[in-house]
């Protein structure tokens, strides 16, 4: 299944991406079939002089008793000389007094020996590489094709994805290639990086950790662990991430007197429970939000009950938010205004904080049922709306105040609708994804939403869906079948016939972008 997903934008991601590829120094390894460690090799090399000393005796050894065998014979007097000169002729084809001079024939010998027995290069080949044989007039074709097929060009659309299937989690990195004049749209994963956890949330950034004034290409990744984790993308071979916020405390960070206490808990309870770090969540990790005002700003909301604020640079908590009374389910970021931070609950509330003010109370509205998804207006940056389980999505103007009744109330799904997420090309345009299967867009550019078109993109129950940012007409989505689709919604009617000039003004202003950047 596809728990959540987001997009990348272009031109975040290395166009060559780090190659995890064997290096030749470690094929020719392989091919040897082991490896030789350096005080190992002083060891080899004595042993084949010793070798190389014996066969050497025993050469000289036979030289001598052949020597010694035609000095015998010719030296010996015969009665029968036609016997003799049938017996001396062979021995006399021999050359044995030449046996072991190097002057005459020794390329004649050579050549004879590597068309009969090889070059004794690597892997039986009589060639080293193709480059050195004749036979082959086309060099490296296949491996640029490959080398190019690998690499992510500017005008890809990348998506994340978090996946697991058969008790296996990863990140898959997607690539999506727009529908050409000739070509039809293509989609697939480009790479993907294992996970120890079971993954409930995802994030793009591109603020590193730890200080590193660099942009980069990372994913924070929110697990049935406590930890955070942030994932370098563009590391394809990666095995572990470039950090971790909170989560398990290493066993080297534990002092004495913490490992007792630990193993006088381990004994009295079955299940063990590792000590966290400071700061850390206690549960699952349900949302995460990323501030891209603030890059080095990171908000998480878990199963502990609480949302936390944490500092990229530093990789510590800089802020716990602990008003909700049930699972946090959904945290969001204001577009405007960047401190202002929403979130979402299994209490059946959403509330409205001030990172900056975190012990000051919270605005608070009720929802119908548990909170599945936020999202803000893009256009209207004071209005919200918040989808619960029983598939309604309510829409609120946070200027009226805590507790304010909504502007409006959809009833966008029969089941939980899991996803909100609007057009930025078109205001009032948002689509809701749901449990049921279904992709539906609304018009609520007015306060009597209306019902624009919907899809089943064959994804299964869908978890997560959001539309391009840079692309507004594509909008991605994924779910229980463990796959991505994206939809194209200028290919529906009733979209085109609705927001056609809006759309095609959207299309053409990407199109000329992609151009004028391809001419650069």
């Amino acid at each position: 299944m596809i728990s959540a997903l987001a997009w990348v934008p272009r031109g975040a991601a290395k166009p060559a991406q780090d190659d995890p590829s064997p290096t030749q120094v470690e094929l020719a390894a392989l091919k040897e079939g082991i490896e030789v460690q350096p005080d190992e090799a002083d060891g080899l090399e004595s042993e084949r002089s010793d070798s190389d000393s014996d066969i050497e005796m025993d050469e000289a050894a036979q030289i001598a008793q052949a020597r010694a065998m035609a000095a015998a014979v010719k030296a010996k007097p015969s009665a029968n000389k036609d016997a003799d000169a049938d017996l001396a002729d062979p021995l006399a084809e021999l050359h044995m007094e030449d046996y072991d001079t190097d002057e005459e024939g020794e390329e004649m010998n050579t050549e004879t020996a590597s068309r009969l027995f090889g070059s004794g290069n690597p892997g039986l080949s009589y060639y080293q590489s193709n480059q050195q044989d004749p036979n082959i007039s086309k060099h490296g074709g296949e491996d640029d094709s490959e080398a190019d097929d690998f690499e992510v060009h500017a005008s890809d659309f990348v998506i994340l994805a978090a996946r697991n299937e058969d008790e296996v989690s990863h990140i898959e990195v997607w690539i999506y290639e727009e529908a050409g004049a000739s070509e039809d749209s293509n989609i697939y994963v480009h790479h993907d990086i294992m996970l120890p956890a079971f993954p409930l949330s995802l994030a793009w950034m591109d603020c590193r950790p730890a200080g590193d004034a660099q942009s980069g290409n990372l994913a924070a990744v929110g697990s049935m662990s406590p930890g955070i984790e942030i994932w370098d993308l563009d590391d394809v071979g990666a095995v572990e991430p470039v950090a971790t916020l909170g989560g398990e405390l290493p066993e080297d960070a534990l002092t004495k007197e913490e490992k007792k206490k630990q193993k006088k808990k381990q004994q009295k309870k079955k299940k063990k429970k590792k000590a966290l770090k400071p700061d850390s969540h206690a549960d699952a990790v349900l949302a995460l939000s990323w501030n891209r005002d603030y890059r080095n700003v990171l908000a998480s909301g878990s199963a502990d009950t609480t949302v936390k604020v944490w500092d990229l640079a530093t990789e510590q908590c800089s802020a716990t938010l602990d008003y909700h009374q049930d699972k946090v389910q959904a945290v969001a970021w204001n577009p405007a205004q960047a401190s202002v931070l929403l979130s979402g609950g299994f209490d059946k509330a959403v509330c409205l904080a001030d990172a900056r003010a975190p012990n000051s109370e919270p605005l608070k509205w009720d929802l119908s049922a548990d909170s599945e998804a936020l999202t803000w207006a893009p256009h209207e940056p004071t209005t919200f709306l918040a989808s619960s389980e029983d598939g309604l999505v309510a829409c609120y103007d946070a200027r009226k105040g805590a507790g304010s009744a909504p502007l409006y109330r959809l009833s966008a799904h029969d089941r939980p609708a899991c996803a909100l997420t609007f057009c930025t090309a078109v205001p009032g345009l948002l689509a809701a994804a749901s449990t049921d299967k279904q992709v539906k867009l609304w018009d609520v550019s007015t306060q009597q939403p209306a019902l624009i078109a919907t899809q089943d993109l064959q994804v299964g129950a869908v978890f997560g869906a959001a539309f391009c940012p840079e692309a507004p007409w594509l909008l991605a989505a994924g779910g229980a079948m463990g796959t991505v689709a994206v939809w194209d919604i200028t290919t529906n009617s009733a979209v085109m016939s609705k927001y056609g000039r809006k759309l095609s003004r959207a299309v053409a202003a990407v199109a000329s972008d992609d151009s004028t950047a391809a001419g650069q």
